[in-house]
């Protein structure tokens, strides 16, 4: 166990962000038109620049242009001296079909069920830690990163920019409790006249104490406000952004493993999305049913295959029965075949632009099926002995 553990987010104004929500943003138009399109969406962001390529299937015509600068607009660059403006930017598109090889093993046939799209292996996770079954460290960055967007498009801090990020490091005592934050990071894109003494005062005032419990702030707490001193070229005119290279956010802030394959922009044949979806679904209500306290789970693929090579567990010492049976119950009760969790999580039916920032798991303001306890019940039985 960490004695000290560190999780960042990042607002929906960073680079690598705007990047998710555009993808996800075009994903969600096409699949309003046709739920079957096939979307791997990538899109890449520098100055004055959107690129969006990939590969899609689709019987249905989505304007990509306008989808970009009403996404881009709705973030908030939409002035031209944030130097990425929603009005002026050169939108490049590069879309192909999706690859005949690979559709091969996707299609569903009469004889064939559908398969995986790729190979690779996925995770979920769940603790106890918190209300929202996720690691403490992320569920606090998350709702920093949350808060300082609140605030700049409510205006209460009308000389705050749209990029930003969040950092938070826990301490926990040596049985494992959390102790309290030792290090609270927020790093803010804002107007050139504010003072960055005007900023960490309202910063701590507005973000800071409204979303951190003071019995979480201990004697060792120290708070961080752009470090640096200077924050006011951020967003794509700072840094180039990519789809998929925040995926820790979009996760578990670095507590449980990642297969590496990205969300965002990805229809759910992808297993990448929806198996990374439904074992976050297992997890979290094996831990609400209290077979363990936390656990990590990972399930691979074969291309084309529709059931899994393998499903594995690790509940950190922290089970109440064996994992070997917790294997047996995931068999038995979860269908992780691509077709039966996109069938019983609804993918088809999910918004995907709203999880493309904040993350994609824990998310108390959204009703997402794969957060969804409606297995507890079936699940504490085997808290009983002699039942498998």
């Amino acid at each position: 166990m960490y004695k000290y553990f560190t999780s960042e987010s990042v607002t929906e104004g960073h680079p690598d962000k705007i990047c998710d929500q555009i993808s996800d943003a075009i994903l969600d138009a096409i699949l309003s038109k046709d739920k079957m399109a096939r979307v791997a969406c990538e899109t890449v962001v520098s100055t004055g620049l959107v690129l969006v390529a990939g590969e899609v299937t689709t019987n249905t015509y989505v304007d990509i242009q306008n989808v970009v600068r009403e996404t881009v607009k709705g973030i908030g660059y939409d002035r031209g001296k944030y130097g990425f403006d929603a009005e002026n930017l050169a939108v490049l598109v590069t879309l192909n079909e999706q690859s005949s090889d690979i559709a091969m093993g996707v299609n569903e046939t009469t004889d064939k069920e559908q398969g995986a799209g790729d190979q690779g292996m996925m995770f979920g996770y769940a603790t106890n830690q918190t209300p929202s079954f996720m690691p403490i460290t992320h569920h606090f960055a998350n709702k920093l990163a949350r808060r300082l967007t609140f605030v700049r498009k409510d205006n209460i801090l009308e000389y705050l920019r749209p990029d930003g990020k969040t950092q938070i490091t826990a301490k926990f005592k040596d049985n494992g409790d959390f102790e309290g934050f030792t290090d609270i990071l927020i790093s803010t894109q804002h107007a050139p006249e504010i003072s960055q003494e005007q900023i960490r005062k309202d910063l701590i005032e507005h973000v800071i104490k409204a979303i951190i419990p003071k019995e979480y702030m201990i004697n060792e707490t120290r708070i961080h406000i752009n470090p640096t001193g200077r924050f006011v070229i951020g967003g794509p005119s700072g840094d180039s952004g990519l789809t998929g290279r925040k995926i820790i956010v979009d996760t578990y802030g670095g507590r449980a493993h990642h297969g590496g394959g990205a969300f965002s922009g990805k229809d759910p044949s992808k297993v990448d999305r929806s198996a990374a979806y439904a074992t976050r679904y297992i997890a979290k209500n094996i831990v609400a049913a209290g077979l363990a306290d936390e656990i990590e789970i990972q399930v691979s693929y074969a291309i084309g295959e529709a059931k899994p090579v393998s499903i594995g567990v690790d509940c950190f010492n922290t089970e109440k029965i064996s994992e070997e049976k917790i294997i047996q119950i995931i068999e038995k009760h979860f269908d992780l075949r691509p077709k039966a969790i996109i069938d019983s999580l609804k993918l088809r039916e999910v918004k995907y632009k709203p999880i493309a920032a904040y993350g994609h798991f824990g998310r108390e303001d959204l009703d997402l099926p794969w957060e969804k306890l409606d297995m507890i019940d079936i699940l504490k039985v085997y808290l009983k002995k002699d039942v498998i």
